[in-house]
């Protein structure tokens, strides 16, 4: 979405110069930006933060997924900014909010889009321009709170979220994949070129996450064929489900806490060991409680 970003922010007082970035510093509170924060995993990040007690932007293009925060108890601590998040003047707005709100201490970088394309079937400006599209806005929000961390001498922490594709490519998706490898190596490059002035970063790596998308593939599959994919999830997850959205929020809120302060340039997998199980033919899953491994076809590349 182009134009200027709005929000439905109420005024806030802005943070006293020189504060310290600790969890809480008089009445002030540490605020955050997420990207993509109405549905999925951003949604997950920005209720685990309102719940500790801090204060949120949540960037979201889609009018549709900001009908959550409605209502709130939580509303004098959440702003909305629709946008897109590729778009400096959105996050530089979202940056603007989350210094009003309290100390900055904090970026998620969660947007994302999905769109299959292969080199053999599609120009290639096409895959070049889906690989930006899954890039674009974690670099430009990477550049804001950067120079807003630089800016306020406090650091700050910045987590990417990747996928177990930027290691494990599935056919078929190859943007997406390409993408997800490159920001877990602006990941890295961050936390090297930054790390001298106080600012972390770092990415988690999901598998497969009972997000909304996740859902609505499930439901608009035949019985027999959506029975498949979830034994297949099931086969793909050493804990016999995906993830829940809650779950990988739990660790991108610990990376962006004073408690994961010698953390950085890490890449955390959140797969439940989806990323280090080797699924060998001749083998079995040792039968506890009566239950086999069986077999299942292969699940959809679009949802894992």
């Amino acid at each position: 979405m182009t134009g200027t970003p709005r929000d439905t922010s109420p005024a806030r007082a802005s943070t006293p110069p020189g504060s310290c970035p600790s969890d809480r510093v008089g009445e002030l509170v540490r605020s955050y930006v997420v990207t993509g924060g109405g549905r999925g995993i951003g949604r997950a990040v920005s209720e685990r933060l309102l719940a500790d007690g801090h204060a949120v932007v949540a960037i979201e293009r889609d009018p549709a997924a900001q009908t959550w925060a409605r209502g709130r108890p939580q509303g004098d601590r959440l702003s909305l900014v629709e946008g897109d998040a590729a778009e400096e003047a959105v996050a530089e707005r979202a940056a603007d909010l989350a210094g009003e709100a309290g100390v900055f201490g904090g970026w998620v970088n969660n947007a994302a889009t999905f769109r299959d394309a292969s080199l053999h079937s599609s120009p290639a400006r096409l895959v070049l321009d889906l690989v930006a599209g899954n890039l674009e806005a974690a670099v430009t929000g990477s550049a804001v709170a950067v120079r807003r961390f630089l800016a306020a001498g406090t650091g700050g922490s910045i987590v990417n979220v990747s996928s177990h594709q930027a290691r494990q490519a599935v056919p078929g998706c190859l943007p997406y994949v390409t993408a997800k490898a490159a920001l877990e190596g602006l990941t890295r490059a961050l936390a090297v070129e930054y790390g001298p002035h106080g600012i972390r970063a770092n990415a988690v790596a999901p598998g497969s996450v009972g997000t909304e998308r996740y859902q609505a593939f499930l439901d608009a599959q035949e019985p027999g064929a959506r029975a498949a994919v979830e034994e297949e999830m099931r086969l793909l997850h050493p804990p016999g489900r995906v993830a829940r959205p809650e779950e990988v929020a739990a660790v991108i809120v610990h990376l962006l806490s004073p408690e994961a302060s010698f953390v950085s340039g890490a890449t955390v997998p959140v797969d439940g060991g989806r990323s280090v199980l080797a699924r060998d033919p001749e083998g079995t899953v040792p039968a506890l409680g009566g239950q086999d491994s069986g077999s299942a076809a292969r699940a959809s590349r679009r949802v894992g």
